[in-house]
């Protein structure tokens, strides 16, 4: 077998999946509808480049094992087994978590769906965030390119699934 234009793999950026296999995009938008945004340029030129098949995963609420396994088979890949990591989105809270102490709340759900990828008004947000405050972002998915930004910058996260289902939280503090 010669070798892949771009290797699948969990950390695969999805933007890099595309350039090099496009027909990949219409076997994403078939796995799951939340991958129908990857249409719109705008979520394409930032989402896309920022975010992992692992995340792109939790993003459609598929196992990875099997998001992986599909487009490798697509692009005519050997299947290969794939560690599950699933730290931030945990059932129960972090001891750090107190609802009453969120202080802020940005619905990114309007933003989201007109095309922008919120990291810039999260990320000036957080900075009137005080230790020991809690902030809230609102998604209509776990938002996973988001949240490892904001990680990285060193805030702790926690993410839940709301009772409706169409809903994630993500609390974030200083760390």
């Amino acid at each position: 077998m010669s070798k892949p234009k771009v290797d699948i793999l969990p950390a695969t950026k999805v933007a890099h999946l595309l350039n090099a296999y496009p027909d990949l995009e219409r076997v994403l938008i078939e796995l799951s509808p939340a991958f129908q945004k990857l249409k719109n340029p705008l979520l394409r030129k930032t989402v896309a480049k920022l975010a992992t098949l692992a995340q792109a995963a939790k993003i459609g609420k598929i196992p990875i094992q099997d998001l992986i396994n599909t487009l490798r088979e697509k692009a005519g890949l050997e299947p290969i087994t794939v560690e599950v990591d699933d730290a931030i989105m945990v059932p129960d809270p972090p001891e750090w978590f107190k609802s009453g102490k969120i202080v802020k709340t940005l619905d990114g759900r309007p933003l989201l769906d007109a095309g922008e990828f919120p990291l810039k008004n999260v990320l000036d947000d957080l900075k009137s965030i005080q230790p020991g405050e809690m902030y809230e972002f609102i998604a209509p998915f776990l938002p996973a390119p988001l949240i490892e930004k904001i990680t990285q910058k060193g805030y702790l996260c926690w993410a839940r699934q709301e009772d409706d289902k169409e809903t994630c939280s993500v609390f974030f503090t200083v760390k």
